[in-house]
């Protein structure tokens, strides 16, 4: 079983680096641009089921794709919904690196839970959907967490998703591994996660 996890399409908040977690902010026109062009990429492989968050920036994106690729749309996953950030949503994300250096933000869901509840959400889809092969839409955040668990990385070493960016995860029995990040080979980005996490053990070492 193959899932595809895809980030939303563009929002205003987006656009204006804004934080925003639970905040339900809709697509912007960029957005629906992103989740229309995105659908000839996916079309090249074979897929049985668009599933997303409940938030309407995912639910919408993957309303567009299920429409462009003829799929049917499952209903909400509660657990792709992004990291609640607490006091920092619709505050600029150079703000909340200032203000939160730490990441201790008032009201935030801890970082620690996000990539399990993630990783939880693809074990239930495995589960409700065997053998089939699922695009799931869900947030940044909540990817790169959910991919950090799997490859057993710090969740803070991963790229950045861009808009529409599709990773790849692959259940084979009961072991999940990540095939691709943003498009990327995993193989070639673990080349970097390991050099990240090699350095950090050296800095504390010394």
């Amino acid at each position: 079983m193959v899932i595809a996890l895809i980030r939303h399409g563009q929002t205003d908040w987006n656009h204006a680096a804004l934080m925003q977690g639970r905040t339900d902010i809709p697509l912007n026109e960029t957005g629906r641009a992103q989740a229309r062009a995105v659908v000839e990429q996916l079309a090249e492989s074979d897929w049985d089921l668009i599933v997303s968050s409940p938030l309407g920036r995912a639910r919408e994106t993957a309303a567009i794709i299920a429409d462009g690729l003829g799929l049917e749309l499952g209903p909400p996953v509660e657990g792709l919904t992004e990291q609640d950030f607490g006091d920092a949503e619709g505050v600029r994300v150079v703000d909340v690196h200032e203000r939160w250096p730490d990441r201790n933000i008032p009201g935030a869901e801890p970082d620690a839970a996000v990539g399990e509840r993630g990783l939880a959400a693809l074990v239930q889809l495995a589960a409700d959907h065997p053998g089939r092969n699922v695009l799931a839409v869900a947030h940044g955040t909540l990817i790169r967490r959910t991919l950090a668990v799997i490859s057993g990385h710090d969740a803070h070493d991963y790229p950045r998703l861009d808009n529409l960016a599709t990773s790849h995860v692959q259940l084979d029995g009961d072991t999940w591994a990540v095939l691709t990040v943003g498009g990327a080979p995993f193989d070639e980005v673990r080349i970097d996660l390991d050099a990240r996490a090699a350095q950090l053990t050296a800095e504390l070492a010394s």
